[in-house]
């Protein structure tokens, strides 16, 4: 553990940071899993609900710096051709 005082803050704050941006990592993956989840089942309703939903959470993790603007996009398009493919 650091002696400093300001490196006593600044691990203390890199933790909670680290804690939020976990949540916020798999708030994404779980937002994923449903869109997924729902064309499997081939509910094309829940499964452009849970799009939607997809589409809002991954601009905010990109907004936030939780993930890439590539990853975003990669994964609203794979999304986006799966929804498409039960209409």
């Amino acid at each position: 553990m650091a002696n400093i005082k300001s490196q006593k803050k600044r691990a203390w704050t890199n933790q909670k940071r680290q804690l939020r941006n976990a949540g916020q990592k798999t708030e994404i993956k779980t937002a994923i899993k449903k869109v997924l989840a729902a064309v499997e089942a081939k509910d094309a309703e829940a499964a452009v609900k849970a799009y939607n939903e997809a589409n809002h959470v991954l601009d905010k993790g990109v907004s936030k710096h939780i993930k890439s603007k590539n990853y975003a996009a990669r994964q609203k398009s794979r999304l986006a051709k799966a929804v498409n493919s039960i209409k």
